[in-house]
């Protein structure tokens, strides 16, 4: 059965910094890129960043030089780490797991989505 299990979420200030990860189980996770994505009510789920297999990254450019996405193979892990915070960034994020490399992913499998709110 395949799972894709966030945690790392909250309530922080503008500014601060936090860390998303996702611990994935099910599947043969070295072989699948792996994204991050966010979605607020109303709109349409948007692209974080995105990671290969070869460790190859995607941001989106609201998400350039504040996040950075990383993986470790051996532990079915996928880290977001979140710096400089602001309040837009408040959303529902989630872990996806697909086939192929950007910008052709194939995104099978999601999590459940962690809560993160930034207060201004």
């Amino acid at each position: 059965q395949v799972q894709l299990v966030e945690s790392g979420g909250g309530l922080v200030q503008a500014g601060d910094s936090l860390r998303l990860s996702c611990a994935a189980s099910g599947f043969t996770f070295s072989t699948y890129s792996m994204g991050w994505y966010r979605q607020v009510p109303g709109k349409e789920r948007e692209l974080v960043a995105t990671i290969s297999t070869y460790l190859s990254t995607h941001y989106a450019d609201f998400a350039k030089g504040r996040f950075t996405i990383s993986r470790v193979n051996a532990k079915n892990t996928v880290d977001l780490q979140m710096n400089s915070l602001k309040p837009e960034d408040t959303a529902v994020y989630y872990c996806a797991a697909g086939v192929g490399f950007w910008p052709s992913v194939n995104y099978n499998y999601w999590g459940q989505g962690t809560q993160v709110t930034v207060s201004s």
